[in-house]
């Protein structure tokens, strides 16, 4: 078989490049590191970083007394008395308390709404929630303000942790919705005008209690 001197010359310098290799001018291009940072604080403190960097609020209590009496105070100051909860065990922590709110069963008629979560997810500051929950679907979006109640044993660090967990959690019976959600509802889609409350809560806060 004849081969030319111009191919001979190419697989020449084809067999001195692969005997002589020359180091990757950008090795950390070629997909040899993760692309997120590792974690380097603790979940707490990165997800209440990230939270209200999203214009979220964040409240840390150290047991369910704490919370309770944030919870109150956060009602009186701010004249909410309509409160929407479906989920058993939160209902639970009022039952016993003689205030100026009530648990109402009307959505729409609501001054705040409160759900649990499945997970928060510390690197971006996201409450992770499930149509697996007794709070439903809809709980977290349509009521003005919505709190979330967690405590710390739901942080995890990535989004993928927080997907796994429900993996885990529910096997087969994976919830048919799994919402995520970084704050207040937002849009910049008119004029580039950053719009708060548009779809959703106009406040989010997240009372995060340690879990002992």
């Amino acid at each position: 078989m004849n081969i030319s001197a111009s191919k001979e010359n190419i697989l020449k310098k084809i067999r001195k490049a692969l005997s002589e290799s020359t180091p990757l001018p950008f090795p950390s291009s070629e997909g040899n590191t993760s692309v997120y940072q590792p974690q380097r604080e603790e979940l707490e403190m990165l997800f209440a970083e990230n939270f209200t960097r999203l214009q979220g609020k964040f409240v840390f209590c150290i047991d369910q007394g704490e919370l309770v009496f944030q919870l109150k105070y956060l009602f009186e100051q701010a004249n909410l008395k309509k409160i929407y909860c479906r989920e058993t065990g939160l209902q639970k922590l009022f039952a016993a308390e003689n205030s100026n709110f009530s648990i109402i069963d009307d959505l729409p008629g609501c001054d705040v709404s409160i759900t649990g979560c499945e997970y928060l997810v510390a690197r971006t500051g996201t409450i992770v929630m499930s149509s697996a929950q007794e709070s439903g679907r809809t709980t977290s979006v349509y009521a003005p303000i919505h709190i979330c109640i967690a405590t710390t044993d739901q942080l995890v660090y990535d989004i993928r942790d927080g997907l796994k967990g429900i993996k885990e959690k529910y096997g087969r019976n994976i919830p048919s919705l799994i919402t995520f959600a970084s704050g207040p509802s937002r849009t910049a889609d008119i004029e580039k005008t950053l719009v708060v409350g548009v779809h959703g809560p106009k406040e989010v806060y997240l009372f995060l209690v340690d879990k002992l």
